[in-house]
């Protein structure tokens, strides 16, 4: 196996792993950029892969291979709908984000696994039909080395994720709403003397979480497991929380750590492909992403600062 062979197959792994993290911890960005934590990530990813595989499963015939894409809209449809458990908990009701963001962890795999035998009388989903497949770059896969490494037999889906990282990055940093959103992130009493709807763009935050974690769980589950099972969302959420305080809670910075995640996740599948990798167990390449969240979490958690009035319930007449 030669080194272009090595690196093609790295790459396409490691962004096959790393784009639900990236879709998933860019909206958790915009939570906490508004001041809300979101620690319901996890759970929901799980109802956007949940959603995402009922409804391939049920149109692949009549859309075919459109199918995936309308399914990640529907995960990411339903995941908001699921965050609004958390924005209605913490913003109305003023209850501790980080509990209600508990609860929709503990909530979401019991759900959709009750839903699944409802549905289809066990407690997991058939393979779907209509995944997402790799993908060649019209002309960029024929570039020589740089084609075979990055722009063939990869994943497109991935390729609009860190497209809609700079995106995301310019929305924030460039716009009106992404000044005011970030301004009740940061003083929400000040921003609230300005004429800014503080309560409404703490929804905003948490709605844009929770769609592009719907969208994350649904790719997640069309790229990766192909089916739905309490065992299909198992981690991603959390590593895609920190992945976002990796990035120092700024798109392109979660973009980045995501990526950096998705290889480590990636060599647990391909690990024993690789000539260096090939001889270390297994279950030591699949504990790696874990452990380099923890690891990455001690030891820049302390140096990340994060919006002042993050986790902070904002209370109108104080």
């Amino acid at each position: 196996m030669n080194i272009v062979t090595i690196l093609s197959l790295l790459v396409s792994s490691m962004l096959i792993y790393a784009t639900p993290l990236i879709f998933t911890s860019i909206g958790g960005t915009f939570s906490e950029r508004s001041g809300m934590v979101n620690v319901g990530l996890e759970g929901i990813m799980v109802m956007g892969a949940f959603s995402g595989v009922v409804f391939n499963l049920e149109f692949a015939d009549q859309l075919g291979s459109l199918t995936p894409w309308f399914a990640v809209l529907v995960g990411g449809v339903v995941g908001l709908l699921f965050s609004l458990i958390h924005a209605v908990a913490t913003i109305n009701f003023r209850a501790d984000h980080i509990v209600s963001g508990t609860v929709l962890n503990l909530m979401a795999p019991a759900l959709s696994v009750f839903l699944v035998k409802v549905i289809y009388g066990k407690g997991q989903t058939d393979n779907i039909q209509e995944a997402f497949k790799k993908f060649d770059f019209p002309i960029l896969s024929n570039i020589p080395v740089i084609g075979d490494i990055f722009f063939k037999n990869t994943s497109l889906m991935a390729y609009i994720a860190i497209a809609f990282a700079f995106l995301a990055a310019y929305l924030l940093n460039n716009t009106r709403f992404g000044l005011r959103l970030r301004s009740v992130g940061e003083h929400p009493q000040a921003a609230d003397t300005l004429g800014i709807n503080v309560y409404k763009m703490k929804y905003f935050g948490i709605m844009i979480s929770g769609f592009l974690g719907g969208v994350g769980g649904a790719v997640y589950a069309q790229s990766i497991s192909v089916n739905f099972a309490v065992t299909t969302i198992l981690g991603p959420g959390f590593i895609a929380l920190a992945a976002m305080i990796f990035g120092k809670w700024n798109p392109i910075g979660a973009m980045l750590s995501s990526l950096f995640f998705g290889l480590s996740q990636s060599l647990a599948v391909i690990g024993s492909q690789l000539p260096l990798l090939s001889n270390i167990p297994i279950y030591y390449l699949q504990i790696a992403p874990y452990l380099l969240t923890i690891i990455v979490l001690a030891a820049f958690f302390g140096q990340a600062v994060g919006p002042k009035a993050n986790g902070v319930n904002y209370i109108k007449s104080k």
